[in-house]
């Protein structure tokens, strides 16, 4: 799965994803029956543990790319992640050059960075154990969040930072950091989401965003985003029930 999805994301297809944050592997596995192509496991927001994450990515059988969201853009952390056997790491409020250089060598593995080894699902709790080292650093998947305005100042100088597959634009917490908070349609905020795009795409680098519904997914999609992420699974849970209840007592 890591490998195609990294040559499907580096082709810039477009890749819709949703935001995974319930701690719950039955709801995670309805969802990947939809054809989805990647889950956003999200460990900075949701109340998900490791052992919840592991058991979501195992119960999508592999029918979709799993990235997991760090809480942070931490060392310890990012081993942790990885060695569950995710896609892919989603590293949150990367802002400047030097915290990319940290990012990416806490994911790769001596000599081209400082991962620790050890033995997890990753590397099939060590039957794959050498095989894995020598192909994990060409297989991970690796996107930075573009997420706050001092990033966006710097986008240019983190973006040419080798070692990294895409960028990942968080438009409400960008909002937030502009003074702005869940104003992600504000000329301002949209004027600062579009100069980090037009910057990646003339590198040539996979550019993704967040976005709340269909509508906003499909501007994202004309736009030139390849990496799209649409709602989070509490979200469409309560929308569906409220849909229903309200076609119910409307009669």
């Amino acid at each position: 799965m890591a490998i195609n999805f990294k040559q499907r994301l580096n082709q810039k297809e477009t890749l819709i994803g949703i935001v995974i944050i319930l701690p719950c592997s039955e709801t995670a596995e309805v969802l990947s029956k939809l054809e989805f192509d990647w889950f956003w496991i999200d460990m900075e927001h949701g109340p998900l543990s490791l052992e919840k994450v592991q058991l979501i990515m195992q119960a999508t059988g592999g029918r979709c790319a799993n990235l997991v969201r760090a809480p942070w853009n931490d060392s310890v952390w990012i081993k942790r992640v990885l060695d569950t056997g995710c896609d892919g790491i989603i590293l949150p409020q990367v802002k400047t050059p030097q915290e990319v250089k940290y990012a990416i060598d806490a994911c790769l593995y001596p000599p081209l960075g400082s991962r620790s080894i050890g033995t997890a699902r990753a590397q099939n709790y060590g039957m794959s154990f050498p095989e894995y080292l020598k192909t994990a650093n060409e297989n991970i998947v690796i996107i930075l969040q573009v997420e706050h305005i001092d990033a966006v100042k710097n986008i240019e100088s983190i973006i040419d930072v080798p070692g990294f597959d895409a960028i990942l634009i968080g438009p409400f917490d960008l909002s937030g950091s502009m003074g702005l908070p869940g104003q992600i349609h504000h000329p301002d905020v949209q004027k600062a989401i579009g100069s980090v795009k037009e910057a990646c795409l003339k590198k040539n680098i996979p550019v993704g965003i967040f976005t709340t519904n269909s509508q906003d997914a499909l501007s994202a999609k004309e736009a030139g985003y390849s990496l799209i992420g649409v709602g989070v699974d509490s979200m469409y849970l309560w929308k569906s029930a409220k849909q229903t209840l309200e076609e119910i007592n409307s009669i």
